[in-house]
């Protein structure tokens, strides 16, 4: 198989079976319904609709979608719906990109524990910048922000972060003007990270005491307690990876970076390049060298064993807002926010354009997906339904019915 037609759900289907003999007794219920949604996903297995042109009768099958949030099929849907919801909530200020990162020494304690230390990841790291962000000797103001949880790096290792996207402000503590931190500059990420490994032992070591922490295999040397303060206590003396990448500028820019992460999955269909004697050959960046991209091979056994490390918990929220982004009170605070932007109160100009209106989708996409095909005129109306079966093989023996690309 090569890159023209390779899919993550091709490898899955062809290998599981020699993954599940090696690894099937560490396997999670979780991880075991990821391995199935995906090889499942818009094939028969899961039924569909018939669509038929209304000018020239061609006929096509279109599958349903497994939804499972770890397939890199389903992501673009989803993606969408959230980018239009996401638009309307810009700010005209420029914006900040923030990643928070864990010490490589935590990631076995996180596989074994992802619930309660990706929670902590993300409270500690959303805590540290609404702590550093009203200390009135850097912006004095509340902020707010969204936070998307990675856990991967580019060769598929466990590599826990956290990107968050900040508007470069907020409203002052006395709540009757926005503060605008200085242009291209946001917050100090050396003070910021020490908050952020402090905040996060501590819930860890809170964690610990109430005996909420697994140790299982390799890691039950830890569960001593003299053993794991000894982790704790490494860990503190390191320098946790903390840093601002370049601003975004306007509304625009942050709206292009979230598409590329928010509904990212571990690895694409578009960077594998190959299957070629059992071995699976993928593109990824090289960081530790100038950015390159290289091709790495993985023995497909060892490939897939990596890519389930990151199947998040069944109902594990992986992108979640912050501060005056928060669930509850964002409309309200939107509104506060750009209320006093508007009227020029904030302590700097902000150096970004406003966004006048949400960029919106266009309206003509979803015409030109259900567009005939064949004829090019037409348009595809469901007429039928397709039954779910247990065979993918039904949609060879569907005369004259091709199966639709709803990639």
């Amino acid at each position: 198989m090569t890159a023209e037609t390779l899919e993550l759900a091709d490898i899955l289907r062809d290998y599981t079976p020699a993954f599940l003999d090696a690894y099937g007794d560490t396997v999670s219920p979780q991880q075991q319904r990821v391995l199935r949604d995906l090889v499942r996903c818009r094939t028969a297995a899961l039924g569909g609709h018939v669509e038929q042109c209304q000018g020239c009768g061609h006929q096509r099958i279109a599958y349903n979608s497994c939804r499972n949030r770890h397939c890199p099929r389903c992501q673009a849907t989803a993606r969408a719906a959230w980018l239009d919801e996401r638009a309307a909530e810009l700010l005209p200020s420029e914006y900040f990109h923030v990643v928070f990162t864990l010490p490589s020494e935590l990631a076995p304690l996180a596989l074994q524990n992802p619930r309660l230390v990706y929670g902590a990841l993300l409270q500690a790291s959303a805590q540290s910048l609404l702590q550093l962000a009203r200390d009135p000797q850097h912006l004095g103001a509340d902020i707010g922000f969204l936070s998307v949880l990675h856990t991967w790096g580019q060769n598929l290792h466990l590599h826990p972060h956290v990107h968050c996207v900040v508007p470069g402000g907020g409203i002052a503590m006395e709540g009757n003007r926005w503060v605008s931190c200085r242009p291209g500059f946001f917050l100090p990420v050396h003070p910021l990270a020490r908050l952020f490994r402090g905040k996060f032992l501590a819930m860890l070591h809170r964690a610990y005491d109430r005996g909420l922490l697994r140790f299982h295999g390799q890691q039950q040397d830890r569960a001593d307690p003299e053993t794991f303060h000894a982790l704790l206590q490494a860990c503190w003396q390191k320098e946790w990876v903390v840093y601002a990448k370049p601003p975004f500028g306007g509304p625009a820019q942050v709206l292009k970076y979230l598409a590329r992460y928010t509904h990212r999955v571990a690895i694409s269909n578009g960077r594998l390049v190959k299957v070629e004697d059992n071995q699976v050959f993928f593109r990824w960046k090289d960081y530790t060298n100038g950015n390159r991209q290289k091709v790495m091979a993985l023995e497909a056994v060892e490939f897939i064993r990596r890519f389930l490390l990151h199947v998040v918990p069944s109902g594990f929220v992986r992108i979640r807002h912050y501060g005056l982004m928060g669930n509850r009170v964002r409309a309200e605070n939107l509104t506060r926010c750009r209320t006093l932007l508007t009227l020029g109160q904030g302590s700097g100009a902000s150096s970004a354009a406003p966004l006048s209106e949400p960029p919106q989708r266009n309206p003509t996409d979803t015409v030109m997906r259900t567009r005939c095909p064949v004829c090019g005129q037409g348009h595809m109306m469901i007429v039928g339904t397709v039954e779910p079966v247990r065979s993918a093989k039904v949609e060879a023996e569907v005369v004259g019915v091709e199966a639709a690309d709803t990639s």
